[in-house]
């Protein structure tokens, strides 16, 4: 099934998203995580990879994996850092020939160490560029393409971030998910600017659980995601894991249920390889009502 099609048939697309683990404790760890969040029914799973594509078979053993134990589409992960056109092709067609149901394109973050994005010689320079390729010559792959509601760390405006995310779209993308926020009016405000920019196509929020205040600070730097100074209160309270758990996880219920009361057409975790939290959301929320335990 489709992108396209999987969010006209449901009423909320629930994703998750994994990484590649790094050592064998960590296959293991994550197997056992896979279990507990596969009872939710996800409707897909994508995975990430390294930097530079370092774990890019590791990527493509993970969803095949998942793909054949529960049944489920799968989605890649796929950015233009240290690729060439023709290593993004050869990519492509692995993926195509492994049964990858649908391809996350994205330009990518500058490696560790550089503060610029630079194309690979022979590379592209946009993620537009990555999807109209899929689009003229791996066509069976739907895509799903990045949206930032507090803007692009890098994008000099708003305006032109959304005009960015309009030429991914107009290249042929089914889907955006967003960057993970804690703000749900900076979703609001983001899915309405898309709609006067013409993007008629599902904007799917980001969730990413609060689970320890310094981790979550630093993603957000990275990403330039902003904490409400009262949810960051809250959490420096108490610098206990189980005290910054429970904050994290309260939060995130409240904004996914304001979410599901405003009309989203899917939820995307990035569930960081763990499950408790996800868990711990997803069962305080009307979601459970279409995806059993």
């Amino acid at each position: 099934m489709s992108l396209s099609e999987l969010f006209e048939d449901n009423q909320t697309v629930l994703s998750f998203e994994l990484f590649p683990p790094k050592t064998l404790k960590g296959d293991k760890a994550l197997a056992k995580h896979l279990d507990k969040l596969c009872r939710f029914g996800p409707n897909f799973i994508t995975c990430t990879y390294g930097a530079g594509g370092s774990t890019r078979d590791k990527t493509l053993d993970i969803v095949c994996m998942v793909k054949q134990k529960y049944g489920l589409p799968v989605a890649s992960h796929l950015t233009l850092v240290g690729s060439s056109v023709d290593q993004l092709r050869d990519y492509l067609t692995r993926a195509k020939n492994a049964g990858i149901d649908y391809i996350v394109a994205l330009r990518g973050d500058p490696p560790k160490g550089e503060t610029k994005f630079k194309p690979t010689a022979g590379g592209f320079s946009y993620a537009n560029e990555l999807v109209e390729l899929i689009r003229a010559e791996f066509n069976q792959f739907s895509i799903a393409v990045a949206g930032y509601p507090e803007k692009h760390i890098e994008a000099t405006s708003i305006e032109t971030d959304i005009s960015n995310l309009k030429r991914k779209v107009d290249a042929g993308a089914d889907v955006v998910i967003t960057q993970l926020f804690y703000n749900n009016k900076d979703y609001f405000q983001f899915r309405d600017r898309c709609v006067n920019a013409g993007i008629e196509i599902p904007i799917v929020p980001g969730i990413l659980p609060v689970t320890n205040l310094k981790q979550i600070q630093r993603i957000s730097d990275l990403c330039g995601a902003k904490l409400p100074e009262s949810f960051a209160q809250r959490l420096s309270e108490n610098e206990s894991t189980e005290h910054q758990f429970k904050v994290g996880v309260e939060f995130a219920a409240t904004q996914v249920a304001q979410l599901l009361d405003n009309n989203v057409p899917g939820l995307h975790f990035y569930v960081l390889n763990q499950s408790q939290a996800t868990i711990e959301v997803l069962q305080t929320t009307p979601l459970l009502s279409r995806h059993s335990a």
